[in-house]
């Protein structure tokens, strides 16, 4: 089974919970992400989790980049790994 890598790409998360550089792997729990981070996103990782692409500009990609919803303090990079 598929599974979908995030990675924390910069953060300045008000609660300091989300450092930048930090990795979790999702196959089928929520990740310890904040509830509103994971809201956000988990669209996205379902997608990618049924083995469909998300639109990434002019192209369908298996990735895909997002910012929290509070002002954008963290970035992260979702893409499929193979387990």
């Amino acid at each position: 089974m598929d599974m979908v890598k995030l990675t924390i790409t910069a953060s300045t998360c008000r609660s300091g919970y989300h450092k930048a550089g930090d990795e979790y792997v999702v196959g089928d729990i929520c990740p310890p992400l904040c509830h509103e981070l994971w809201h956000n996103i988990y669209p996205l990782v379902y997608t990618l989790l049924n083995g469909g692409s998300l639109d990434y500009g002019n192209i369908k990609a298996k990735c895909f980049d997002a910012r929290c919803p509070d002002g954008g303090r963290v970035c992260i990079h979702g893409e499929i790994i193979m387990k």
